[in-house]
């Protein structure tokens, strides 16, 4: 879901007031999903909003996802990419949900 931005000019009072109500609402444009490659010990992750020194935080959305979570990291980092590092387990479950700050 991608929620409303403002133009680089501002906008209307009515449109400052969605967009701040929705930030203080938690609703940003900064989530995504990724599920871990199950033939590998690296996955990709390629999105826009990355930047050199963004964190990266997961939410995992199995059980098995959740027992990775202890494994996984982000060993590489670039605008638009970050490589996650993590166990090859063969499971084709792991998925998660991620937040990019910065």
């Amino acid at each position: 879901m991608t929620f409303r931005v403002l133009p680089y000019q501002g906008g209307s009072p009515r449109e400052i007031s969605e967009v701040v109500n929705n930030i203080m609402n938690g609703k940003t444009n900064n989530t995504g999903s990724v599920t871990l490659t199950q033939s590998s010990t690296t996955t990709t992750l390629n999105d826009e909003r990355i930047g050199e020194g963004s964190v990266i935080v997961f939410t995992p959305l199995s059980s098995h996802a959740a027992s990775e979570m202890a494994h996984l990291f982000i060993s590489a980092q670039t605008k638009r990419q970050a490589t996650i590092t993590h166990r090859n387990t063969g499971h084709s479950d792991l998925n998660f949900r991620y937040i990019i700050v910065g």
